[in-house]
């Protein structure tokens, strides 16, 4: 992911990067099942997405701590 494609995560909501994450979680999977039939032939996708979803739970995981400080002051 770019980094301008990471500051537009950021500006995302928590259960709008949920969402995200579950519909990149899917694709992650059927990229591993094209992969195990034979039907894939780009493998670096897999790793873009593993990637991007790390990314994208990386943002939750910041959002919700930074929600926790703020609401613990």
């Amino acid at each position: 992911m770019k980094k301008n494609a990471i500051s537009e995560l950021r500006s995302l909501t928590v259960s709008e990067l949920q969402q995200k994450a579950k519909e990149t979680k899917s694709e992650l999977f059927n990229l591993r099942f094209a992969l195990r039939t034979g039907h894939l032939t780009d493998f670096s996708k897999i790793r873009e997405m593993r990637r991007s979803y790390a990314q994208i739970q990386t943002i939750i995981s910041e959002k919700r701590l930074a929600e926790d400080q703020h609401g613990a002051a």
